[in-house]
């Protein structure tokens, strides 16, 4: 599996951002995905994740209320819709990929995803 991200760039606090990512190779809709970031000089953190369905999307808790995260199966792209972004949201952030399911508890546990995208940096200015 492949995976492409795109959509970072630099904006200011309160700007939204939409970054997509797109797979290739594998089986797109039985997926589980996810985005992670990583802020400039700290460890990689859960953003979110999409199980196949759509369904039950999981956030971490600094930014639910603010980001959406969806996938389109059909395009075999998912999706990470920002906004009222703020300076502690600047990072790379990198979409992952699960073939199987995994527990709630599990699904930010970065280690349980072995497909990685290469990354998109976002910066968010003050």
């Amino acid at each position: 599996v492949q995976l492409q991200a795109s959509g970072g760039g630099l904006v200011q606090a309160g700007d939204s951002l939409r970054l997509s990512c797109a797979a290739s190779g594998g089986t797109f809709s039985v997926n589980l995905m996810g985005w992670f970031r990583q802020a400039p000089g700290k460890e990689r953190k859960f953003v979110a994740a999409v199980r196949r369905s759509g369904g039950m999307p999981t956030y971490a808790d600094s930014v639910k209320g603010r980001f959406t995260i969806s996938r389109d199966n059909a395009k075999s792209t998912l999706y990470l819709q920002m906004n009222s972004l703020k300076p502690e949201d600047t990072g790379v952030y990198y979409c992952a990929s699960r073939p199987q399911d995994l527990i709630l508890s599990a699904v930010r546990d970065g280690s349980q995803y072995p497909y990685w995208g290469q990354g998109t940096l976002v910066t968010v200015s003050s």
